[in-house]
């Protein structure tokens, strides 16, 4: 019997009475999609995954993207990207900061991400351990006066990698360094400030932060005010929920009506996680 409990005001739901080892029938799956669609972030906790599993689980929710970043993608399954401050032989066996500041996965691509999934692996002693956070961006345009909403409506944001507040690659709340190759696959992409949930149909801020570089026909001054007001707003404390991980745990996150920002590692301790990202079924915009 699958048990869903609210983890808190803003946002979140824990859901017990799964195992991923098992493969889940399609009520399931659509029981949890659903908590997903009310909640924007499921914890589903104690699990026990390899990861061809957690691959499977995965695969029920769309299709997978590796990361960019492929010299920490897991030998056993490409789609999992490993997040570690562990070295092994004097060298990282994982990607150490997974965005220190609020974003969207994979907004800088023309598909982004429908979800993205994490399975903590080995976490801190209780009282360090930090999770991420999410801010809740559907409750935030919600609560957007009229003019606002009107003024935002069919604006369109211009999308790269990286974080608009810090393109400083020697300090470590930069978007994670990509060489030169993988520089080579990024491009300007194109997104609404303001989404519809393809499942819901609710309207949602979309990316306001992270990897919004600007917005279509409005001077470069003007739009980087008006995104920073807007993610101001939406990163307010009455919006946010920190999940603090466990052993076990796999957390399923909507990209698309949330900003997330995961901690700054504390290299005197371990932490590892495995991450799998789903893109969604196509475009944000029309060709």
């Amino acid at each position: 019997m699958l048990k869903i409990k609210p983890l808190s005001a803003a946002l979140g739901a824990e859901i017990t009475g799964v195992d991923l080892n098992r493969r889940l029938d399609d009520a399931t799956v659509a029981t949890i999609e659903e908590a997903l669609d009310e909640h924007l972030v499921v914890v589903l906790p104690g699990q026990t995954l390899t990861p061809c599993a957690f691959n499977d689980f995965a695969r029920r929710w769309g299709r997978p993207e590796p990361h960019v970043i492929d010299q920490f993608h897991h030998p056993e399954a490409a789609d999992v990207l490993i997040l570690s401050n562990v070295q092994f032989g004097g060298k990282p066996v994982g990607l150490e900061d997974a965005g220190s500041y609020f974003h969207t996965d994979y907004s800088y691509l023309e598909i982004p991400a429908r979800c993205t999934m994490l399975y903590a692996i080995q976490m801190p002693a209780s009282g360090i351990n930090l999770g991420t956070t999410f801010a809740n961006q559907r409750q935030a345009y919600d609560d957007l006066d009229t003019a606002t909403k009107n003024r935002i409506d069919g604006l369109i944001g211009r999308h790269h990698y990286g974080n608009r507040d810090n393109l400083d690659e020697t300090t470590r709340t930069v978007a994670s360094p990509l060489n030169q190759g993988q520089k080579a696959k990024m491009n300007w992409v194109r997104h609404p400030l303001v989404r519809v949930h393809p499942r819901t149909g609710r309207k949602t801020l979309y990316s306001i932060s992270g990897s919004s570089f600007g917005i279509e026909n409005v001077a470069d001054d003007d739009a980087i005010r008006l995104l920073d007001e807007l993610k101001v707003h939406a990163t307010q404390p009455k919006y946010l929920y920190q999940h603090p991980y466990r052993v076990g745990d796999v957390i399923i996150w909507d990209n698309c009506c949330l900003l997330h920002q995961a901690p700054l590692p504390d290299r005197s301790t371990a932490r590892t996680l495995w991450r799998i990202t789903v893109k969604d079924k196509g475009p944000t915009l029309p060709n």
